[in-house]
């Protein structure tokens, strides 16, 4: 199966199945010489992990990344990097009602019809238990730019269904399991306790930026820095949508608007970021601004009309561990595909641009 490594100087080549013995992901191209361990990946991994709270899936997976390459001494040496994350808490009886049918919203149907098999535990390639291995790749890009440029990656839930949640500081993400940006999450608690007792699910929306990203990242015209983040975002499961900066709401804008102005130094830099920290596909060292649309979960316990393998009717619910929502647990992958993104495009500009004199003033 192609299709599963993103980048090609810093290369995340991602493999395994949900229900497999293990997932991990291999990368090529880190630089040599970054002090690296397990306990530089793994607090990302816990932000991410199942099992944290009653509103995400009970799937208990402790999600203990192991450093199996490209690292001697506490050092990366240049080469491939393997990441391996063992899966200790698979029950792929859930799935054998449905091994011969397609749920609704699902991969089911698409991977059957394209490779004529599919492995329905847990949805195998399709799942989200895909994402653990993106965010340890993630962990170890975005300490590079960290120690590099002092780039830095957040990102916060800004809605869940219809429920538009509102901003009030980055300090409150990391107080509740939401990942919203509020103190006070008690209307996501009481949406999210309705949402499960239905047996239904919802969408999400979740926003996700870097700051203190260098001047001139990206490339015309088909390798632009906001046409490579909206590759990766759309690679996460269940994103039906990318904005960068004022993303489709810039429809309607009037230019005398939208445009952001430059000001001379001091303080220089721009009045405004409507484009989101990119300008015809480089970065303009403003903070990238990144939102995503992400659709509902397939697997619920609300009956639904579907066909089963041999082209029959039948009545289809979905039992087992799933998030009602899983935007939720969105946020910490979608920093790690950003960070991706930015590493990828930092390596291409040092190897072409480096020697480049920046212009006085500026």
């Amino acid at each position: 199966m192609s299709g599963n490594t993103l980048g090609n100087l810093f290369a995340v080549t991602n493999f395994g199945e949900s229900h497999g013995p293990a997932i991990g992901c291999v990368i090529d191209g880190c630089p040599p010489g970054m002090v690296l361990s397990e306990a530089d990946i793994q607090p990302e991994l816990d932000r991410r992990r199942p099992g944290t709270s009653k509103f995400v899936t009970q799937r208990n997976e402790p999600d203990q990344v192991e450093i199996l390459s490209g690292v001697y001494e506490g050092r990366t040496t240049g080469t491939p990097i393997c990441l391996l994350i063992r899966n200790t808490d698979q029950r792929s009886k859930d799935y054998s009602e449905i091994a011969r049918t397609f749920r609704p919203g699902h991969a089911d149907y698409t991977y059957w019809r394209k490779y004529g098999l599919r492995d329905p535990r847990g949805g195998g390639r399709s799942s989200a238990r895909l994402t653990a291995p993106t965010v340890a790749a993630g962990a170890v890009a975005r300490k590079w730019l960290r120690e590099k440029f002092g780039t830095t990656f957040r990102g916060c839930m800004t809605h869940v269904g219809e429920l538009a949640i509102g901003f009030e500081s980055w300090d409150h993400v990391p107080d509740n399991p939401f990942f919203a940006p509020v103190a006070d999450v008690s209307a996501i608690e009481d949406y999210m306790n309705a949402l499960r007792k239905s047996g239904d699910s919802c969408g999400a929306r979740v926003r996700v930026t870097a700051q203190r990203v260098p001047v001139g990242l990206g490339e015309p015209l088909y390798d632009r820095l906001d046409a490579d983040i909206a590759h990766a975002l759309m690679g996460l499961n269940a994103v039906k949508g990318v904005e960068i900066g004022d993303g489709f709401a810039s429809a309607a804008h009037k230019g005398s608007m939208h445009g952001d102005s430059l000001r001379p130094s001091p303080p220089g830099g721009f009045a405004s970021n409507h484009d989101g920290g990119v300008l015809g596909g480089i970065s303009t060292g403003q903070d990238l601004e990144v939102a995503i649309a992400i659709k509902p979960t397939s697997s619920i316990l609300v009956p639904r009309q579907s066909v089963n393998t041999a082209g029959e009717a039948v009545e289809l619910v979905t039992k087992g561990r799933h998030d009602p929502c899983v935007g939720i647990r969105a946020t910490p992958i979608a920093e790690a595909l950003l960070a991706l993104v930015v590493m990828e495009h930092a390596l291409r500009h040092r190897a072409q641009c480096a020697d480049v004199p920046v212009p006085a003033g500026f």
